[in-house]
């Protein structure tokens, strides 16, 4: 997802080996479980017309809303469900589903979020502390930053974020929300560069010092890597035999996790896995899409 395109548009991660593994054709029941606003949805549209189905799934109204209308030409065999994917089984049922032929995560943040400064998910953008995928949730950025304590916010950054500096971010937030309460991103921001040292930003970090931090504060709000470990407890029992499951994750812990479920499911006979070492972009993709060039891809077959 984390590919820019013209307007708030993206374009979709490693889209020819999504193909080639997910097997889309005319017929087949797929499920885009992290549809955005639809770049990898409208490509797998296009190969199971015209009498496939796939159902897009995703907790972020607005990106859903986009989804649909890039889909529009794709109507009769899309449906879109504006839910959480560690819910999966719950539309599933909804739906009246009861086995796929294939199910896609991308797993990630879309440049429609990214660089929307509303939604507060980047540093490079002034916006409110909020960082929330879906804005119906109670709990953002806000909330987390300016109520944890200190062993709290370090743990979560050097867990989530591996930030070496969680320590002294962590004291700095907590002695600057005494003075008022940290609310847009340019604070959080702010409070990251002063808290690592001079020397050690420019010695260390072959990205931008805060990109750690913010990430953490993501992962949290969302509880993302709760709702992936879920969503994949759940996933293998709706795929036919013969089915495909592909996970695009773009952190070491999102791929890990994906990692260890695949082969605790090959240890019990459920599944084969088709990438015994996640694939990565090409260069050429990484050159034209910067953003993708921490994605990993790894799939499965339903025995």
């Amino acid at each position: 997802m984390y590919v820019e395109m013209k307007q708030e548009f993206h374009t979709p991660v490693m889209v020819r080996e999504v193909l080639e593994y997910l097997q889309p054709v005319p017929g087949k029941i797929i499920v885009d479980a992290t549809a955005g606003t639809g770049g990898h949805s409208r490509v797998i549209a296009e190969h199971l017309m015209p009498f496939g189905k796939l159902l897009c799934i995703d907790r972020d109204k607005e990106s859903l809303l986009i989804a649909k209308e890039r889909l529009a030409a794709f109507h009769d065999i899309c449906d879109f469900v504006h839910g959480n994917f560690s819910s999966i089984d719950q539309i599933l049922r909804e739906k009246n589903i009861d086995a796929v032929d294939g199910i896609l995560l991308d797993i990630g943040i879309s440049s429609f979020q990214l660089d929307n400064p509303e939604r507060g998910f980047s540093f490079q953008n002034t916006g409110p502390l909020d960082m929330r995928m879906d804005r119906t949730s109670s709990i953002s950025a806000f909330d987390l930053v300016n109520n944890l304590n200190q062993e709290e916010i370090s743990h979560l950054l050097r867990v989530f974020g591996q930030e070496r500096w969680h320590n002294r971010i962590a004291r700095l937030v907590v002695l600057e929300r005494e003075k008022h309460p940290i609310s847009t991103t340019e604070e959080l921001n702010d409070i990251v560069m002063r808290a690592i040292p001079y020397h050690q930003k420019m010695r260390h970090y072959r990205i931008h010092p805060a990109t750690r931090t913010f990430q953490a504060v993501r992962i949290a709000v969302n509880r993302e890597l709760e709702a992936l470990e879920s969503s994949l407890r759940k996933i293998v029992d709706y795929l036919k035999p013969g089915a495909r499951i592909c996970v695009i994750s773009f952190h070491s812990l999102e791929d890990r996790i994906v990692k260890l479920q695949f082969r605790s499911w090959a240890a019990e006979h459920k599944i084969k896995i088709l990438t015994p070492k996640p694939l990565i972009p090409l260069a050429s993709e990484c050159v034209v899409n910067p953003r993708s060039r921490s994605a990993k891809f790894r799939a499965a077959e339903r025995i």
